[in-house]
């Protein structure tokens, strides 16, 4: 199997008694796409992954393993070049010298409107070439109460945000929509922004072919410089212009276009990320800003990964715990569910099994990739705990669904084009383009900190290593400037740990640390604490104290 070292991060749904009817990664009831036209584009809905998806090495990449990593025997002799030594200055790229057009809305469903942004692919070049940014806008429902617009994104790198805003009532308190109009775009890159990243046509013949591979270490090696050779070549112009620093770029462009003099935003998971590189960059254009869910923006490429992937395993505990009490579980075995879990991804690594016709058998590195889907909401255990179950039996379609939910796979066979782009965007966030070599002596590092995810022989995944440089690297957030920053930490949250998002908070000049007690990625909506508290910050500028607990 190969290790899964990134996971897309997004914000996970909210549910309880918070009077948010659905949190962050879902609309409710699937509300369906818009049609098609010149004046609307096709809309996806959201899923649920969030922060650094599977690379073609068979998971996400950056900070999460879903298939095994292990050591390659047959690391690859053609190693990719350096970043450049030297840092661009900031002031090359100051999208202030850029003006940005009229947005002009048109009328959509739920009340919301749809419009294009032009924004330049390189800020060096603000009268060069442009693309294109999908833009929805929910107005304020009380006009006479209106405070301004709040930019939301809902997480990724690689997924859009305009279905936040569409889809805002599922998402944010009704103290938010009456005070703010909604404002959710499609990152440079991403869902209906024109162009956006698309690498490859099918997943399973990156990923999942690797389970029934007879050479795997080569297979991996292969299969990881193809997808990034498709990415180079079918996005040239694009590819190395959509790290997160552009993007914060292009939110202040957007401001502009709205006609606001200082924005509010609030920003899930990678959102958490893209808000601080923001606010470091326009302290002076922030009004407010909510981060849900944060990676520790300190932590480097390897840090970040075992960071990430020890809330996973964490998470798995868990679960594992909580089958093994419950006699109903289908993996129970008598109270000891870890033992069978092991024993089946054992079997599973050895033996792989039917999933559906015409689509891959099931091993170790679908099954893991399955799990760490399920992890990111208690609310997908109990379909996590079945799919488990039919594996023992030998039917592998249960996870081979929660597979095919993290790759973004569509009933018609076709995939959507978010993990693409999540792995174009971190990779030009970073300037690290690890070898074989160095990717092979961190495996032990994975396996200490998440044994059940990473077995000792699992295959490293080369996230970035056969990618272009990062021209334009992650400047180091600070906030210094831009006031109190409110940002949420879950205390079982599995894809943007505790104790990273702790991190953010401490590491902001001014950051505002609220802690909710749940399992389960982002907060907002676990309770109605945390909605309370964070509408007085939004509306009433009312930021809460550092440390402020909602059980």
């Amino acid at each position: 199997m190969v290790l899964l070292t990134g996971v897309a991060l997004t914000a996970a749904a909210c549910g309880g008694d918070s009077g948010v009817s659905q949190g962050a990664s879902e609309p409710v009831d699937d509300p369906g796409t818009p049609a098609t036209t010149a004046e609307t584009p096709a809309i996806d809905d959201p899923a649920s992954p969030g922060e650094d998806p599977p690379g073609p090495g068979g998971g996400p990449a950056g900070s999460e393993p879903t298939d095994d990593p292990a050591v390659s025997d047959n690391p690859p002799t053609d190693e990719p070049d350096d970043a450049p030594d030297e840092l661009p200055d900031p002031a090359e790229r100051d999208p202030r010298r850029f003006e940005p057009e009229t947005l002009e809305w048109e009328p959509f469903r739920n009340g919301a409107e749809l419009a294009m942004l032009a924004v330049p692919i390189d800020y060096r070049d603000p009268d060069g070439a442009t693309t294109d940014l999908f833009v929805a806008r929910r107005p304020a429902t009380d006009p006479a109460g209106r405070i301004g617009s709040l930019l939301v994104n809902p997480g990724g790198p690689g997924f859009g945000g305009s279905v936040f805003a569409i889809f805002a009532d599922q998402v944010y308190d009704e103290e938010l929509l009456r005070h703010f109009d909604i404002v959710g775009w499609d990152p440079r890159g991403t869902g209906e922004s024109e162009p956006a990243i698309d690498c490859i046509d099918d997943w399973d013949d990156y990923v999942g072919a690797l389970d029934s591979s007879d050479d795997i270490a080569a297979d991996n090696v292969a299969l990881a410089q193809r997808f990034a050779e498709e990415c180079e070549r079918r996005n040239a112009d694009l590819i190395q212009h959509v790290g997160t620093n552009n993007s914060a770029r292009d939110m202040d462009v957007l401001r502009r276009a709205l006609g606001e003099d200082t924005i509010s935003y609030f920003g899930f998971s990678y959102g958490s990320v893209l808000g601080a590189t923001w606010a470091t960059l326009f302290p002076d254009t922030v009004r407010a800003a909510v981060l849900d869910g944060a990676s520790d923006p300190e932590a480097d490429r390897l840090e970040s990964s075992l960071q990430q992937l020890a809330g996973f395993e964490a998470s798995l505990g868990t679960f594992l715990d909580r089958c093994g009490a419950n006699p109903s579980c289908p993996l129970h075995a008598g109270g000891d569910a870890g033992a069978a879990f092991d024993e089946l991804m054992d079997d599973l690594h050895g033996s792989p099994i039917p999933s559906r016709p015409g689509r891959p058998d099931v091993g170790r590195g679908i099954a893991t990739t399955a799990v760490i889907q399920a992890m990111y909401s208690e609310a997908t255990w109990p379909q996590l705990e079945r799919a488990l179950g039919d594996a023992a039996a030998g039917d592998g379609s249960g996870l081979l669904d929660l597979y095919d939910r993290y790759y973004q796979r569509a009933p018609d066979g076709t995939y959507g084009d978010e993990l693409e782009a999540f792995q174009v965007i971190s990779c030009a966030d970073r300037p690290e383009r690890p070898t074989a070599e160095e990717l092979a002596a961190e495996t032990p590092l994975y396996v200490e900190v998440a044994p059940r995810l990473v077995p000792p022989d699992s295959e490293p995944s080369f996230f970035c290593t056969f990618m272009p440089p990062a021209i334009d690297p992650r400047i180091d957030v600070t906030g210094a400037g831009a006031g109190p920053i409110v940002v949420v930490g879950t205390t079982g949250d599995p894809a943007t740990p505790f104790e990273s998002t702790r991190a953010m908070a401490e590491t902001l000049d001014d950051g505002r640390f609220v802690i909710v007690e749940a399992d389960q990625h982002t907060g907002y909506g676990v309770n109605r604490c945390v909605v309370d508290l964070v509408n007085r910050y939004l509306v009433d500028l009312e930021a809460p104290a550092d440390g402020t607990e909602c059980g």
